[in-house]
Parts: structure tokens; sequence; C-alpha cells
């Protein structure tokens, strides 16, 4: 099992920080406020530690569970405490219609963080696509891309101690498409579907 640092206390920060207790992972939450971090790894309990918000995280696995705004400028603040980590990346940078994209250049924020990152760390995207509580519940496929393959194998292996399966959809660059893909499940759920309570995911035909 590994070890995981995650930043931020909100809801994607305590669906993961769950499964990753249960997969028998350590975990550490670092948030900007300490009574909600520490209120939090209590919460998730299994030895759960909480950080302090800008020093060097324990994990191996630095998990920013941050709105799509904050990803970069918390990255950019953490700088060379970062350096050697493999930085998963989970927001979706939706517009205020939740329609489209709030960037409307071919980039993502994966990308930019992997700009703002330091030397030797590496950013890969992942658990995006995914409804919250279809995460905490379910046992969805979890879409992941990134440029470093020593990176993607650290996530991969982490996304299996969950008890799920992680498909690489190629570079770092196809964070772009994934975050489509965030978009795409929210008009699903608006429309095709109708409701919350499914994931997207890949099923394989018989040879």
């Amino acid at each position: 099992m590994g070890s995981i640092s995650i930043i931020g206390t909100g809801n994607m920060a305590r669906t993961i920080g769950a499964r990753a207790v249960a997969g028998g992972n350590t975990v550490e939450i670092m948030g900007r406020d300490q009574s909600k971090a520490a209120g939090l790894a209590k919460a998730l309990g299994g030895g759960t530690t909480t950080g302090e918000w800008g020093a060097a995280p324990a994990g191996d696995i630095v998990v920013v569970a941050l709105l799509h705004d904050g990803v970069v400028p918390a990255v950019t603040q953490y700088g060379d405490a970062l350096a050697g980590k493999v930085i998963v990346d989970i927001s979706n940078p939706f517009n205020s219609a939740f329609d489209g994209l709030a960037h409307r250049e071919e980039t993502s924020v994966a990308q930019e963080a992997d700009r703002a990152a330091p030397a030797g760390a590496h950013v890969v995207k992942a658990f995006n696509t995914v409804f919250r509580h279809v995460l905490e519940k379910g046992r969805p496929d979890i879409f992941i891309a990134g440029d470093d393959a020593q990176a993607k194998a650290s996530v991969e292996a982490f996304i299996a101690s969950l008890g799920l399966r992680a498909l690489d959809v190629g570079g770092l660059k196809m964070a772009h498409w994934l975050e489509g893909v965030g978009v795409v499940t929210v008009g699903l759920a608006n429309h095709g579907v109708g409701d919350l309570n499914f994931s997207l995911g890949v099923t394989g035909l018989p040879a």
C-alpha cells in the first residue's frame, strides 16, 4: 500500500480519503483551515494524520482535491515542497453553465499544474470523470492521463488499492479531453440518464 497526502478538506477529499484508508494506505490531510483538516483526519480514522498547509507533504502521492481555480495556485504555493512527488489533479474546470470548460484553449488544469510544479514532480489527471457518491459507493473505472510512466504506475497501484480499475488514456495532453468527458457526464446526468447514479467505463468484448 502507499502513502497519500490529500490537499483539501471537501467532499472529494473525504471520499478518496475514506477509500484510501479502507485500502490500507497511510493518509495525511492538509487544508488551509487546520481545524477542518484535523476534523477530517479524525473522521477518517485509521491513523490519518494532518500536515501543515504549504509544508512538504508526507505522502509519495499528493491528491489535490480542490476546485479547479485553486489547483495551480496551491501547486505554486507549495513549490519545492512537491519536488519528487506524484501530483494528482482531480478537478473539473466547468463553465458557469456546466456545459463547457472554463478555459477555451486546448489545455487543462493538469497541464497548467505541471507547468507550475517543481522539477522532479509529475502530474497525473484522475478521478474527474466520476461523481463523488458513485466513487463512494460504487466500483467505477478511473481514467488517468500523464506523461511519466512511473508516476502513472504509482497512481494505478493506488487506484487498485481502492478496489477500482485504472484505465490509462495516454499522455498529459489527454487531460484536456478527460476534462471534456467531465462535461459529458454532467450532460448525461441532466439529459440522457437523468440522474447522477452512473459512471462511464469500458466494457470489453470477447476476443
